[in-house]
């Protein structure tokens, strides 16, 4: 075998880590792979393995907080659905919190771990009349993002997620990495691998050092104008954007 390539989550770079120290392993990770012992540095992963991390210390659910209020600034409560069973559920929480005292904006937190507590966390959400949403980072989440996008088109919520996927759904917004950049760049690390490079070698590559690999996508109606970090992005079809300075 070449190749170990761990696109499941944090669970299968996990598990392929620990199954092998000799094959390399090219994998994506939501947390700090150097805390849990994939990597020993970014810049050196040393070891077997490297590959891609979408941690950057919630640098981008604070810039998804802001862009929803942005949108809705008359909004005096904003729920956030969190996975408590995803690591960074309850950390990205915590950030978007500190985000919401500081705009002074009342932040509801719903909890769904699993696909049948989704009407529950919805139905809370629009008995507390909460004036927008953030989708919190979750796997759970992507998996669902069709069933998630249309509780909020039933509950006519403005709401903001992490991926382009959510939008392509039928969903209003989203910033951050695009999952189809993600795996092309994991892609190219295995490419190289096979071609001979060291996975000890090759510099482990995170969101914030890819700014080709995130930005807005917006599929927004109407009149509302939306800043963009990137000149290529998705837009919907009836949207109209406006490039940030």
């Amino acid at each position: 075998m070449a190749v170990i390539v761990a696109t499941g989550g944090d669970p299968s770079a996990l598990a392929a880590k620990a199954a092998t120290t000799v094959i390399p392993i090219v994998f994506s990770f939501s947390d700090d792979p150097v805390k849990f012992g994939l990597v020993a540095s970014l810049n050196r992963p040393g070891g077997n393995a490297t590959g891609y991390s979408l941690f950057v210390g919630g640098e981008l659910e604070a810039k998804r907080f802001d862009l929803l209020h942005e949108l809705v600034p008359r909004a005096d409560l904003i729920a956030m659905l969190v996975d408590p069973n995803f690591p960074l559920g309850e950390f990205g929480a915590g950030i978007v919190q500190a985000a919401a005292e500081a705009r002074g904006v009342r932040l509801l937190l719903s909890r769904a771990g699993a696909d049948s507590e989704f009407v529950a966390a919805f139905a809370q959400i629009g008995s507390r009349k909460a004036g927008a949403l953030l989708v919190g980072s979750s796997s759970l989440f992507t998996s669902r993002r069709d069933r998630i996008v249309g509780l909020a088109a039933q509950y006519r919520m403005p709401a903001a997620y992490e991926w382009s996927e959510f939008v392509r759904a039928g969903g209003l917004m989203s910033y951050g990495s695009r999952l189809s950049d993600v795996y092309r760049q994991i892609g190219v690390y295995a490419g190289k691998i096979i071609k001979g490079a060291k996975p000890d070698r090759d510099s482990f590559e995170d969101a914030a050092r890819c700014p080709d690999c995130r930005g807005i996508c917006a599929g927004l109606r109407g009149e509302h104008l939306v800043r963009r970090r990137r000149t290529e992005g998705y837009a919907g079809r009836d949207s109209r954007t406006a490039s940030e300075p």
